[in-house]
């Protein structure tokens, strides 16, 4: 007798889901209520909603590389959230420590690729600067990647539950 198919991690898709629409709203907010480059503060000090294209990746890196970054970091994002998912497919639904952190890199890099192919640049508006010195301006989607990768670097050092139990 053969055994089933076990349940896989394709499921937490639905997070990614959540988080590309989320993300995309964010922005179209950005986009319709924030004068470009314009800073408004929200936690005066801290935090500016401040509207800006990112032509590049991460920190604007490659911004002014003359546009074929736009092609090379869609293409990247699209080969690795392929392959993520491909890995959701091969990871039991039980595995909350992989599935979780593949599906926010997912939702980060799905939500930056639609802004590459629909506007040249990704939209970013969260400016977070202590005095004169500002973090780079990010969104949801930058966010999403960043917590999806430390959790699979912390998560990485405690070995999953092979109870049943959870935790």
């Amino acid at each position: 007798m053969m055994a089933g198919p076990r349940p896989n991690a394709l499921s937490w898709l639905g997070l990614s889901a959540v988080l590309v629409a989320v993300d995309q709203w964010s922005k179209w907010l950005a986009v319709s209520r924030l004068e470009y480059g314009n800073p408004v503060p929200f936690i005066d000090g801290f935090w500016n909603w401040t509207l800006v294209h990112n032509y590049g990746a991460a920190f604007s890196f490659l911004s002014s590389a003359g546009g074929w970054q736009r092609w090379f970091f869609t293409a990247l994002a699209i080969v690795i959230s392929t392959g993520l998912v491909v890995w959701l497919a091969r990871t039991p639904r039980s595995d909350w420590r992989s599935a979780l952190p593949f599906a926010l890199i997912i939702a980060g890099a799905i939500g930056n690729v639609i802004d590459r192919i629909r506007y040249g640049y990704v939209v970013d508006f969260v400016d977070w600067y202590v005095g004169t010195w500002h973090w780079p301006a990010f969104n949801v989607a930058d966010s999403a990647i960043v917590v999806g990768a430390a959790l699979l670097v912390v998560l990485s050092f405690k070995s999953p539950d092979t109870t049943g139990k959870g935790g």
